[in-house]
C-alpha cells in the first residue's frame, strides 16, 4: 500500500485532536483571564475610591453636624442676648415713662379724680391760674378706639350739648369739639370733620389759620393746615374737628392771629404730650367773680410750661365745656350748655 504525503499530515492532527480542544480552551481561558485582570484592578480602584470617599463624607457628615450645632448653640446665645437686651430696653423704656409721668403729675399737682380701664387712664386736674380757672383731663389712651367725635345727635346739620353726646353714647369723659356757624336752621363745622375715618362734609383746603386737628387709628394725635385730601388722608385720620389757630407745633408757640393774641375768652384746647398721651383743657371766662377767661398767648406758655409738645386751640366762649363722669366740671360762660355742631368724647 503506498501513503499519500497527505496522510502524513493528518493522521497526526487526527490523532492529536482530542488535546487540541483543551489546549485551546486553556489558552483562551488565560487570554480571557489577563483580559478580565484590567477590569477588575480598575473594579478594586474604584472602590478604594470609593471607600475614600465615602469615608470623607462621613468626615465631612460629622463636620457639618458639628457646625450645625455649634451655629445652633450660636444662634440660642444670641437669641437669648437678644431677649435680655429686650427686656432691659423694655424696662429702661417702662422706666423712663414712668419718670415722665412723674415729671407730668408733678407739674399738674393732685388729681381731683380718676378713670381706668383696659381702654383708657384719665386723670382730672384743677386749673387755677391768676385771673382764670378751669380743669386740665390728661388721657393715655390704650385703645384708640375710645377716642370718637360725635356729631350733634349724629347728624350733620344738628346741635347737641357736650352733656347730651356724653350721655347718649355711654362716655366717661366729654369736651366741644371744632368750629361751627349756621346755615338757615343748620349747625355745620367749619372746615373738616373726621368721624370713623370719613369726612363727614367733604374735604375742605385750610384757609387762613383754620387747621384740622384730630387722631389716627394708631391714636396719635395729628394736626395742622391741610391744603388737599391726600395730605390729610395719608396721616390716616380717624377722628377729628377744625377751628384755629394752632398754638405749639414740636414743642414751640406759633404765631397768634392779633385779633386772638390779647383777647380773653373761655378756651378748650387739645393737645398731647412727648410721651404721645392727650391733654384736654378747658378754661372758663366772662365771669368776673369766678373766670375772666385767658388770651391765647398767654395759654401758649401755660401749656409750654406744662410740657405740651402740640396744641390746638378748639371752638371757646360759651361753648366750652367739660363733662367727667356725668358732671360738668367747669362753669360755661352762657350759664347753660351751648348746643355745639360735634363734642369730643371719650368712651370707658
Amino acid at each position: 500500500m503506498k501513503w499519500k504525503p497527505y496522510l502524513i499530515i493528518i493522521i497526526p492532527i487526527f490523532l492529536l485532536a482530542p488535546f487540541i480542544g483543551p489546549a485551546l480552551a486553556v489558552m483562551g481561558l488565560e487570554n480571557y483571564t489577563n483580559q478580565m485582570s484590567i477590569p477588575a484592578q480598575e473594579v478594586n480602584q474604584s472602590i478604594e475610591q470609593l471607600e475614600k470617599g465615602v469615608s470623607t463624607l462621613y468626615q465631612n457628615t460629622v463636620t457639618v453636624s458639628e457646625s450645625a450645632a455649634e451655629l445652633e448653640k450660636e444662634y440660642r446665645d444670641q437669641e437669648q442676648a437678644l431677649e435680655e437686651l429686650t427686656n432691659i430696653s423694655q424696662s429702661q423704656k417702662e422706666m423712663s415713662d414712668q419718670i415722665y409721668e412723674e415729671r407730668i403729675l408733678a407739674m399738674l399737682g393732685p388729681p381731683i379724680d380718676s378713670y381706668i380701664s383696659d381702654k383708657v387712664n384719665i386723670k382730672v386736674f384743677k386749673l387755677d391760674e391768676m385771673g382764670y380757672r378751669g380743669y386740665i383731663a390728661k388721657v393715655k389712651l390704650f385703645d384708640p378706639g375710645a377716642v370718637k367725635v360725635v356729631l350733634g345727635q349724629d347728624k350733620l346739620g344738628s346741635g347737641e350739648t357736650t352733656s347730651s353726646a356724653v350721655t347718649r353714647t355711654g362716655a366717661i369723659l366729654g369736651v366741644n369739639g371744632g368750629g361751627f356757624y349756621h346755615s338757615g336752621n343748620q349747625i355745620l363745622p367749619l372746615g373738616n370733620t373726621v368721624v370713623d375715618g370719613e369726612f363727614v362734609n367733604g374735604f375742605h383746603p385750610s384757609n387762613g389759620d383754620i387747621f384740622f386737628a384730630g387722631i389716627s387709628r394708631d391714636g396719635d394725635l395729628i394736626g395742622g393746615k391741610f391744603y388737599d385730601e391726600e395730605s390729610l388722608a395719608r396721616l390716616n385720620p380717624q377722628q377729628g374737628v377744625s377751628f384755629l389757630p394752632v398754638l405749639i407745633k414740636d414743642g414751640q408757640p406759633l404765631a397768634v392771629p392779633k385779633e386772638w393774641e390779647t383777647t380773653k375768652q373761655p378756651r378748650t384746647i387739645i393737645g398731647e404730650y412727648a410721651n404721645g398721651d392727650f391733654i384736654l383743657i378747658v378754661v372758663d371766662g366772662r365771669q368776673s367773680d369766678w373766670s375772666s377767661g385767658v388770651t391765647l398767648e398767654r395759654l401758649q406758655y401755660k401749656l409750654a410750661e406744662l410740657g405740651v409738645k402740640e396744641g390746638y386751640n378748639l371752638d371757646g366762649g360759651g361753648s366750652s365745656t367739660m363733662v367727667f363722669n356725668g358732671k360738668v366740671l367747669n362753669r360755661p360762660s352762657d350759664g347753660t350748655q351751648r348746643a355745639v355742631a360735634n363734642n369730643i368724647v371719650i368712651l370707658p
